[in-house]
């Protein structure tokens, strides 16, 4: 009798400048810096320059259901946007954002202090002394290319740097970057 494999999910805080892949690229480094198991695989993906909760899994099932947006598993993100967002911005981020390949569904979007016990992110954020900054907390159920930082940007504000905090019920919680669960 051959047993299958144990499913395992891993949860992973991706720090700046990682690629969701395990092979670097450019000056981009892979997650092969930081994960040494075999026979994972990423389950949806993170920009290179966004940072934050990905997970990866044995399971390819399960690895489906994760990325697939018809199973409209929510991700919340932290976005570090310029100026500061008022109710009409946040309003259209809640009804969905036209972009250049169609609206948006709606998000839940709210502004929101900066996440407690925020890491430093190596390079800092450019800032600018005359535009101040503001966070906004998004949900969606969606994953286009870049969405988020679209999104921010068709309503006049855009994204400095961006956390993704939660994917369904997996959060970030407890996990310094470079560090991981499960």
């Amino acid at each position: 009798m051959v047993l299958a494999p144990v499913s395992r999910l891993i949860c992973f805080n991706k720090p700046y400048g990682v690629l969701s892949q395990f092979t670097p690229e450019g000056r981009w480094r892979g997650l092969k810096d930081f994960i040494d198991i075999p026979g994972v695989y990423v389950a949806g993906r993170l920009d290179a320059d966004s940072e934050g909760l990905l997970l990866l899994t044995n399971d390819g099932q399960l690895q489906a259901r994760i990325s697939d947006p018809r199973h409209k598993m929510e991700k919340t993100y932290w976005v570090q946007v310029e100026g500061l967002p008022d109710e009409a911005a946040l309003k259209a981020l809640r009804q969905g954002v036209v972009l250049n390949d169609g609206p948006t569904r709606p998000a839940r979007a709210r502004s929101m202090p900066p996440p407690d016990a925020l890491w430093e992110r190596d390079p800092p954020v450019r800032f600018r002394q005359s535009i101040p900054t503001s966070w906004l907390e998004l949900v969606i159920a969606e994953g286009r290319n870049r969405q988020v930082r679209r999104m921010t940007a068709a309503v006049g504000h855009p994204t400095l740097r961006l956390i993704r905090a939660a994917i369904g019920p997996y959060t970030l919680e407890g996990l310094a970057p470079g560090a991981l669960r499960g």
